[in-house]
């Protein structure tokens, strides 16, 4: 037969809280504890959540990177087979300034449009944010 002397009974509530007669003190005391408890949670919710993000942020980089240093080096080869190509018709300083005046224009369009990509963005914690407000919207709903 089992001792049930040790068993945990900090979930139940106070015989004066289950019908309903707890003493103001008895009252705060668990409005108090639940409301730590909401605390710990939010800001687990939120640890996860940054961590998430940074994490998703991270793993995208190191693809942004990767990608963008191959791209750097075909770039550069094929703008110098187009100054090339162009030197044939022109002189070769003037093939190389259309090229890279042209290689300037098609960056400065790239760099807009990451720039406009970045600010669309979040790095707030949304549902964090949403659960505090439900929770301060039920403590004022609880102290009325």
């Amino acid at each position: 037969m089992k001792d049930r002397s040790n068993t945990n009974h900090a979930d139940e509530k106070p015989a004066s809280l289950k019908s309903g007669r707890g003493s103001f003190s008895q009252i705060l005391l668990e409005i108090v504890k639940h409301v730590t408890e909401i605390i710990h949670s939010e800001g687990q919710l939120l640890r996860a959540e940054v961590r998430e993000d940074v994490a998703q942020v991270t793993r995208a980089g190191v693809f942004f990177v990767i990608g963008a240093v191959f791209a750097f080096h075909a770039l550069g080869f094929v703008l110098s087979g187009l100054v090339y190509a162009l030197g044939s018709r022109t002189s070769l300083w003037l093939a190389a300034v259309i090229v890279g005046v042209g290689a300037a224009v098609i960056a400065a369009v790239f760099f807009r449009i990451g720039r406009t990509k970045i600010k669309q963005s979040s790095m707030k914690p949304d549902k964090t944010i949403r659960s505090l407000q439900e929770n301060v919207t039920w403590m004022k709903k609880q102290t009325r």
